[in-house]
């Protein structure tokens, strides 16, 4: 593959986005992600963009994962988000010394396996809602996991919790009903309804010590959490390129410009090697990358007039989907730079 060559996966993500995820997007948002969908996904080789190559997954640079991130999301936002969950347990057990990797890391790498995500409520440290004990050989989980994207369709989560000592442990477990696991019945939201996000009860969920696939100090974790959460979001600049689709050429126009401009540096900046630098810069180009994505959703609907008010309207799903993705990952961090800036306007 040369420089001028397209990465393969690129031409894979196209294609599902072409043949399916854009055809069925307004029924998916309505009636939710069929497991047929990620089928289709697991086929595609999607799932392992970013997964070492020995271990079956394909190892792209950063551009060609944002690229398909963005394919992805400006096609079937519901289904992008339920896919997303599954890069991070990658991630991590690509870093992990641990046994677990060696059991997991190639189906998930090879896209027979896929993995939700409980995580994010590690963000609200020193709270803790979900508290992880010794016993026995293993470890026991008691609390509340507020969010959790992809029941029902994924095969196993990475589960985080914090220990008595202050310590992240996240483990995996199977995506499903268990002793010690319940799950809500699936949250109607504004949009994304259709990726099946539910709430956690753990009542003293018992994992082996071999589903472990991190152990560390939360101190040494938050860290790499926080570089995550300030820059642009890929799967925004693929939302609004799927608004101005929607727009004739002289109107997208300068919007496109606009999208080219904040993406070039966004990215430019999301590949400097000391990723907790130039914070500040990072989260203005968040929040200017989510001003794009207002502007052209925003204009896709008046461009639709009385038609984008039908749920069958594309322009109307996009709206929809880029309230969401303007919470989506948002850390108390990333909101006051929000704030900020809107109330600066």
């Amino acid at each position: 593959m040369t420089a001028t060559t397209p990465h393969p996966l690129l031409g894979h993500a196209h294609r599902l986005a072409t043949d399916l995820l854009i055809p069925e997007a307004e029924r998916v948002d309505q009636e939710g992600v069929p497991v047929s969908h990620i089928e289709a996904v697991k086929r595609s080789g999607l799932l392992g963009v970013g997964a070492p190559v020995a271990y079956g997954g394909s190892g792209a640079p950063p551009d060609v994962v944002r690229r398909t991130a963005e394919i992805l999301a400006g096609a079937c936002c519901s289904t992008w988000f339920v896919q997303a969950q599954h890069h991070t347990p990658v991630q991590i057990l690509a870093q992990s010394e641990l046994p677990v990797r060696e059991r997991l890391l190639g189906p998930l790498s090879r896209g027979e396996l896929m993995s939700g995500v409980a995580y994010a409520h590690l963000r609200s440290y020193p709270r803790v809602p979900v508290r992880v004990r010794r016993e026995g050989g293993g470890w026991r989980f008691d609390g509340t996991v507020p969010w959790y994207t992809g029941w029902g369709l994924n095969d196993v989560m990475l589960l985080a919790g914090v220990t008595d000592a202050g310590e992240a442990l996240l483990a995996f477990a199977e995506a499903r009903v268990q002793p010690g696991l319940r799950a809500s019945e699936p949250m109607r939201l504004a949009a994304l309804t259709a990726a099946r996000t539910v709430s956690l009860e753990l009542t003293g969920l018992w994992l082996p010590e071999e589903s472990v696939a991190l152990r560390t100090p939360y101190e040494r974790l938050a860290p790499r959490d926080r570089a995550r959460t300030l820059n642009a979001n890929p799967a925004v600049f693929g939302l609004t390129e799927a608004a101005l689709s929607l727009l004739d050429a002289e109107t997208a126009a300068p919007l496109t410009a606009r999208l080219a401009d904040v993406r070039r540096r966004a990215y430019a900046l999301a590949d400097h090697p000391a990723p907790l630098e130039r914070v500040a810069e990072r989260l203005a180009l968040r929040v200017e990358s989510y001003e794009v994505l207002r502007t052209a959703t925003t204009a896709a609907v008046v461009a639709g007039g009385g038609r984008s008010m039908t749920l069958t309207s594309r322009a109307q799903r996009l709206a929809r989907e880029a309230l969401f993705l303007l919470v989506q990952g948002q850390t108390a961090e990333s909101r006051a730079a929000h704030l900020r800036a809107l109330g600066a306007a």
